[in-house]
């Protein structure tokens, strides 16, 4: 697979996971085998991350995340996105994909509320 081909797959699992509240229609159709999974609050597995996020879908409806920037090198796509939590802060994000054959098999994350204020007119985004 190509590395565009990557992006536009990170990108779409994301939407249908996320966006649309599908994550076990996301799991079967862009990842592999196995998933390994490095966010401490998210169980490892395709199993835990079903369950953590139609838990999510379920606490939080309406949630949203906006993909601002998308970047991909060999095996490997980074999306940066702002994610919208009702009830909650919104969040900027690092996401980082492995992907073997098209399907992606191993998941890293950086997460940071948005400050109401920052030390400079600059935005996360």
């Amino acid at each position: 697979m190509t590395v565009e081909a990557n992006i536009r797959a990170a990108r779409a699992f994301y939407d249908l996971m996320f966006n649309q509240s599908r994550p076990r229609e996301a799991v079967e159709a862009y990842v592999g085998d196995r998933y390994v999974q490095h966010n401490p609050v998210v169980p490892d597995g395709k199993d835990g991350f079903i369950a953590y996020f139609e838990r999510m879908a379920r606490d939080y409806p309406g949630k949203r995340v906006h993909i601002v920037r998308a970047l991909g090198q060999d095996d490997l796509v980074v999306l940066h996105t702002r994610q919208e939590w009702p009830g909650d802060s919104d969040w900027a994000g690092i996401d980082i994909f492995r992907f073997q054959n098209g399907r992606i098999v191993e998941h890293w994350d950086v997460l940071q509320r948005v400050p109401e204020q920052a030390a400079h007119a600059n935005t996360m985004f």
